[in-house]
């Protein structure tokens, strides 16, 4: 029996030999093509070359060797290739130009040889020439990769990361690293990246895992590098462990999900006691204040202290619901401001009127002064008046004896013309290493006689947070033994 040697050498080579015609349609595609390429021959044949095997953004590389094997008669270049799983190979070709009988140019013939394995050895001899062991002493894990994704150099934290031996990562390529779903997404970002090489910082970009050699998946962190050689680009990967931050992440999410739930139950709480809370102490107000005025009988001096006592323990009780609920509703965003055109002297004497015999009870002095002419500001008219009715009360609190006085008034502050008012008194005053903690919640001053006043530490605080809802400020100056000043300050504009 005869045997076509011709066809033997073309089907038993392992080098891929393709035959297409000049516009480079494959004719002939042998089994050695389609172990390099991936393609079967029924696939290639009929199909141009540069669609099968051509990486994305090269078409103009592959014109050229065409162009210079039809004008020369052959062409031989190492090169890169794409094959059919998106694996990019190294490819030590030639290619030669067939004639027909007449002299044209009938077909050309292309030997294709991988040398991928060939490449990487050689890049890994470059690499360890210029760096050494000093990629080694690095704290992150580095790998080194060539262009076509295959690992030349992993440094010692790289392999004990990943659970591999010496050099047993050498030629692998790096989607090996990762879990098997993200591989196929990898490669064309990673092919995508060999065209357009830059630098990305470590934390850029989607989240990514590893794959260890046991199959044990676990979150990392990537920085690349692209590494200029004499044999091409190389790509230069640190890469770091985050699995303790993630389970710290993790464990704040779960937290700060649970705090929002408490926040939530705290908000209906507040909401529906709300009602349940001021009703009664309504009625013990009322009731109260009914008997203050002897409508039922006349009272002894003991009956009308006492009764005294409950209004007004009913009353600050009340107040204290009130701060907590606004509080609960400015924190949770509800609080919707109305700002309306206001003259503030009429404001304000709104507000002092219902304090004028508080002040007196206690032998003070309520004064109101103001500029000649009155100021006009467009503002919400409930937020003032309760941070002007903070700011008075607590002045008549913390004072003995001597003046509280509200004056009204512009300056300019921060660079823009602003509405102030302030209250100043005559009482204990403020030590400088307290005023930090003045409009903190719940906090209030203790050294010396502060502590003999009751309260909860909200008044300020709530005024602070409806003075920035009304972009403004509250300031304080204050001198201990002396007295102090608070002012709002309100942009006029």
């Amino acid at each position: 029996m005869a045997i076509d040697f011709g066809t033997l050498i073309l089907n038993e080579t392992p080098d891929a030999v393709i035959v297409t015609t000049p516009a480079g349609e494959v004719v002939c595609w042998t089994q050695g093509a389609a172990s390099v390429f991936g393609y079967s021959s029924e696939e290639a044949l009929g199909r141009t070359l540069s669609t099968l095997i051509m990486p994305p953004g090269q078409a103009d590389d592959e014109r050229a060797i065409v162009r210079k094997t039809l004008e020369q008669g052959y062409a031989n270049y190492e090169t890169m290739r794409c094959a059919k799983d998106g694996t990019l190979v190294y490819i030590d070709s030639s290619s030669k130009a067939v004639r027909a009988a007449d002299g044209s140019i009938s077909h050309i013939l292309w030997s294709k040889k991988d040398v991928t394995h060939l490449k990487v050895l050689r890049d890994a001899k470059l690499v360890g020439a210029r760096f050494g062991t000093l990629l080694d002493s690095m704290p992150d894990a580095i790998i080194m990769a060539n262009r076509s994704g295959r690992v030349v150099l992993a440094s010692m934290q790289a392999e004990a990361l990943f659970g591999y031996g010496h050099d047993e990562l050498r030629g692998k390529p790096l989607e090996l690293l990762m879990p098997e779903r993200f591989r196929d997404g990898h490669m064309a970002q990673r092919n995508a990246y060999v065209v357009e090489p830059q630098l990305r910082p470590m934390g850029s970009g989607r989240d990514l895992y590893g794959l260890r050699k046991n199959g044990e998946e676990f979150p990392v962190e990537i920085s690349l590098s692209p590494i200029a050689t004499e044999e091409g680009i190389l790509i230069m990967s640190a890469i770091r462990d985050i699995s303790e931050r993630k389970q710290i992440e993790m464990t704040l999410h779960e937290n700060n999900i649970e705090l929002a739930a408490a926040n939530q139950a705290k908000d209906r709480f507040l909401a529906s006691m709300s009602h349940e809370l001021r009703t009664p102490l309504n009625a013990i107000i009322g009731f109260s204040g009914t008997m203050l005025m002897k409508l039922p009988g006349p009272l002894t001096g003991e009956q009308d202290r006492q009764l005294r006592t409950i209004q007004g323990s009913a009353r600050h009780l009340l107040s204290l619901i009130n701060d907590l609920l606004d509080l609960t509703s400015i924190d949770a965003g509800k609080v919707e401001l109305r700002f309306e055109p206001l003259q503030c002297r009429a404001l304000i004497e709104e507000v002092l009127a219902p304090l004028y015999s508080q002040a007196e009870q206690k032998g003070l002095t309520l004064a109101f002064r103001s500029t000649p002419h009155d100021i006009g500001i467009m503002s919400d008219r409930r937020a003032l008046q309760q941070i002007l009715v903070n700011l008075v009360n607590n002045a008549i609190k913390f004072t003995e004896q001597g003046e509280v006085a509200v004056r009204l008034s512009t300056a300019v502050i921060g660079g823009r013309e602003s509405l102030t008012i302030s209250v100043s008194d005559t009482g204990v005053g403020i030590a400088r290493a307290d005023q930090a903690r003045l409009f903190q919640a719940f906090s209030q001053i203790s050294n010396g006689s502060t502590r003999q006043f009751e309260g909860t530490g909200l008044g300020l605080h709530l005024s602070q947070k409806l003075a920035a809802m009304l972009d403004g400020q509250i300031v304080c100056d204050s001198q201990y033994g002396v007295g102090s000043s608070f002012t709002l300050a309100l942009p006029l504009q």
